[in-house]
């Protein structure tokens, strides 16, 4: 096949595979034209160049910032060859029109990913031509190919061996793939500089998100709903797309979200061997470790898991240990979705593959909340909520005691675990502790009464001497009856009711203790 002449224009900061790139396009007959490092990058692997400025008549300046923003390059890649005006005007003007445009884009993202990056060195990498060239060629897809993503290389250079051009369907691919690479790339410059511009407040005016497609699931939360899991490229905390998947089958849309939650919940303990168990978002028990165990993550997963037996059938379990094998044979003797945990030794991960559908999920590190927290964004109609997710430190020696009697140490101290739990299961919710474990855990109630009731009823006998924390306040009495005649001694709230004096006396009625702890826990 035969064809003219055609142009290529090649600009990269990444130029892996770019050299056996612009070699098959060569062979297809395209000139290349390119500048500064990609051009020596060319030409020192034998692939001829033109360089922009001689095409352009005008030579780089201002440190390179200045070389590809000129009208004989963005007229030959705004150019369309379906308007005689144009034609017209680029050949009076001797415009020569690109055909193709390959570039990608300063590395601003490996830039402030780095610690103590200075403003100047982040501002320094970010790409003013580089951008405008790719959505010059995007705008203009139907007459120029646009390529930002280096995994293109191979496809695109099939379908011109095949043909003179790409089809029609390809390129309107890769000028939406470059559309959104720009677009992420702005949003990635916007919220660094509104972090470092504005570190006072948590957001500015406008709320832009980026996010890449990491899966698409089976289904979402139920088989008639389409679902799919993208990963913010800027975080750098524990998610499931840094984690390996040792075992099992695919993950689900519930899934993923349950472990979510499951690691934030063992990221409360970081000092302690700790086990969470999540059905449905909600934790059925958590616990850490008694002193003194043979196997401390063993008998953590034995505590969380008899809190509610029957709760945690098909869960997902959460460790902030390694798994041993003890424990892998305590979880093989129930059903489970996923168990996750920072590593897994070797007689462990044999056992637990013995159950085929399984999830066996590696962190690889810690699992320890090292960065601030992020937002938490919740859509609705026509709209976003966005919020902020620090929470104050559960100081139990700033609890203020509101009863006659006053809780013990470690009445305090169970109840500094249950209010950490609290925190993460739906509201209106109580949790019931004794030794450091969850006993009852009543959650999603439209009443908190109706809360106390679930978790009392799933404690039973170990209600009594358990102590409780509440999401919210008591808006009556009726709570403390309830938590009374299931055996509770102690109670952590927030206070703050109208009724707080009608709730304290029926704590003192029952000769149980209560602190305020003046913060309110809800999770909706």
């Amino acid at each position: 096949m035969t064809f003219r002449s055609r142009f290529a224009l090649v600009s990269v900061s990444d130029k892996e595979g770019i050299d056996v790139f612009c070699k098959g396009l060569e062979e297809q007959g395209f000139e290349i034209i390119s500048s500064g490092g990609t051009y020596k990058f060319l030409m020192d692997r034998g692939i001829q160049c033109r360089m922009v400025d001689e095409i352009t008549g005008f030579p780089e300046i201002l440190d390179g910032r200045v070389k590809t923003l000129h009208p004989k390059v963005f007229g030959g890649i705004l150019g369309r060859r379906d308007l005689p005006p144009h034609v017209n005007q680029m050949k009076e003007h001797s415009i020569r029109g690109i055909d193709l445009v390959a570039v990608n884009l300063y590395p601003f993202e490996q830039t402030i990913s780095k610690e103590n990056v200075s403003l100047e060195d982040a501002v320094e990498q970010i790409d003013i031509g580089g951008p405008s060239l790719i959505r010059a060629a995007a705008k203009n897809y139907k007459d120029v190919i646009v390529v930002v993503d280096k995994a293109d290389y191979g496809d695109i250079l099939k379908q011109l061996k095949e043909g003179e051009d790409l089809e029609l369907s390809m390129k309107k691919d890769l000028a939406l793939k470059a559309f959104l690479m720009t677009s992420s790339y702005d949003t990635a410059i916007s919220g660094w500089l509104q972090d470092r511009f504005h570190d006072d407040i948590p957001w500015g005016d406008s709320l832009r998100l980026r996010y890449e497609k990491v899966m698409e699931a089976r289904y979402g939360e139920n088989p008639h709903q389409k679902g799919a899991y993208f990963k913010d490229p800027s975080y750098k905390g524990i998610s499931v797309h840094d984690s390996d998947i040792l075992w099992g089958k695919e993950l689900s849309y519930n899934n993923i979200y349950d472990i979510d939650a499951v690691t934030d919940i063992i990221m409360e303990f970081p000092d302690e061997p700790c086990c969470a168990i999540i059905k449905h978002n909600n934790p059925s028990g958590v616990a850490i470790s008694s002193p003194g165990s043979k196997s401390q993550m063993a008998d953590a997963f034995e505590r969380a898991f008899n809190c509610d037996p029957l709760s945690a059938f098909g869960g997902i379990i959460g460790l902030n240990r390694e798994c041993d094998l003890e424990t892998a044979e305590r979880i093989n003797q129930r059903f489970f979705e996923v168990v996750v945990a920072p590593s897994y030794s070797e007689e462990s991960l044999t056992e637990l593959k013995r159950k085929k559908n399984l999830r066996i999920i590696r962190t690889n590190r810690p699992i320890l909340n090292t960065d601030p927290p992020e937002h938490r964004m919740v859509k609705v109609k026509g709209g976003m909520l966005i919020q902020t997710m620090s929470w104050p430190e559960t100081d139990i020696t700033k609890w203020e005691i509101v009863s006659k009697i006053a809780p013990t140490e470690g009445q305090l101290k169970d109840m500094g675990f249950a209010s950490k739990v609290v925190k993460h299961v739906k509201s209106n919710c109580v949790v019931m502790a004794k030794d450091l474990c969850t006993v009852g855990v009543g959650a999603g109630q439209m009443s908190r009464v109706d809360s106390c009731f679930m978790a009392g009823t799933k404690a039973g006998e170990n209600a009594k001497g358990s102590v409780l924390s509440s999401d919210a306040f008591f808006p009556f009495r009726d709570g403390i009856d309830a938590l009374a005649d299931v055996g509770v001694l102690s109670v952590a709230q927030p206070g703050g009711s109208i009724r707080d004096k009608e709730v304290i006396d029926a704590v003192d009625e029952h000769g149980m203790s209560m602190v305020f702890t003046k913060v309110r826990l809800f999770k909706h």
